[in-house]
């Protein structure tokens, strides 16, 4: 369950929200990921905080980096494009394999 509210954000939650926006003020996010109708939202289950858009690209800190967190598109898999360095074809479905090989070539 997520939600955009603060009040429902913890403090931690409330330190890495202000960091992400910070960040994403200062303009240190991938380009492809889109400017239209971001949303600071929290993942109330795992804790987890990031902005999403319209376009539900999710972009979380990786470390003090903000990256895309990927969701693959078959298995529903997910992580950030480190995750998916080590991939094998055999190991998923095309549909999945054919949307990592476009993570890792950005």
């Amino acid at each position: 369950m997520t939600t955009t509210d603060l009040k429902d954000f913890g403090k931690r939650e409330l330190k890495i929200a202000a960091e992400i926006l910070k960040q994403y003020a200062n303009g240190d996010y991938p380009e492809e990921f889109y400017d239209d109708e971001v949303t600071i939202m929290m993942n109330k289950n795992s804790g987890y905080v990031f902005l999403t858009n319209s376009d539900y690209q999710v972009l979380m800190l990786n470390g003090e980096k903000l990256e895309i967190w990927h969701t693959l598109p078959y298995s529903g898999d997910e992580g950030f494009k480190e995750d998916f360095e080590d991939a094998k074809k055999e190991d998923y479905h095309q549909e999945d394999w054919e949307y990592i090989q476009e993570i890792l070539s950005n």
